[in-house]
């Protein structure tokens, strides 16, 4: 066991190192080249990760019910991605906020919950916490609720784009595989969310990667969808899928 655990260290699928005993734990990191250093990705759940690179700590959609933000670092930033309950949580935001060197990323409905943000609109990009931050339109096209209106409208729900060293990331959010995922272009590693009726199916995330073909696919965000199947969907891509426990 202990052989297998340092081949998984030292391989990149598993690290241990950035996180504390009690989260070392429950967590999985993966581990990502980059000309600045190591880009450390921790798989919190659901919608929620914590990246590390350059000495920065990056929480994307912190949610207690993911995590015990207690025994995690404080965040340099903070991304979320829309206002619905399981991407949005002040106390979650609070633990990991450290005034004077927290930036906190917000979309405009998120700002009206949660003080003291920077407000991005889809297609904003800015530099922020040292960052370069692209802010990529997420939204639904055929998944709607009883009364006709989208699980998530348009414009009111941003995916990033993080460019981390020579590594670009991408965090979709909730969303479809809307047009706008065309124009994406570089994008190394990718989270895609796959669960209905809120994002997207199987057969909508393939078709979302191979419009832009992220060098590796991370579905998330996927409830009790049999991740098996969007594995076969792109098995011929030329995309390397991973599965993760971000149910």
């Amino acid at each position: 066991m202990k052989t297998l655990l340092s081949l998984l260290i030292m391989t990149g699928i598993l690290s241990i190192s950035c996180l504390p005993a009690a989260a070392a734990e429950k967590f999985v990191t993966d581990v990502f080249k980059t000309h600045a250093g190591d880009l450390q990705i921790t798989f919190l759940g659901h919608g929620s990760l914590m990246l590390t690179w350059s000495g920065k700590i990056i929480q994307v959609d912190p949610v207690l019910q993911m995590a015990d933000y207690g025994t995690l670092p404080q965040a340099d930033l903070i991304l979320v991605t829309h206002d619905h309950l399981d991407h949005l949580d002040a106390k979650a935001i609070a633990m990991l906020t450290s005034p004077g060197k927290t930036t906190l990323v917000l979309t405009e409905t998120c700002a009206a919950k949660v003080q003291g943000g920077v407000i991005m609109k889809n297609g904003d990009v800015k530099s922020l916490a040292g960052l370069r931050i692209e802010a990529v339109p997420a939204y639904n096209i055929v998944q709607k609720r009883p009364d006709g209106q989208p699980f998530h409208p348009p414009g009111m729900g941003n995916g990033y784009v993080l460019t981390l060293g020579d590594k670009r990331v991408y965090v979709a959010g909730d969303t479809e595989n809307i047009p706008e995922m065309k124009n994406l272009s570089a994008i190394d590693v990718a989270f895609l969310p796959m669960n209905l009726p809120y994002t997207m199916t199987p057969e909508m995330v393939a078709a979302a990667a191979r419009s832009f073909q992220p060098k590796i696919l991370y579905p998330y965000h996927f409830g009790e969808t049999d991740t098996r199947k969007i594995s076969d969907l792109l098995k011929d891509s030329g995309i390397e899928v991973r599965i993760r426990n971000m149910k």
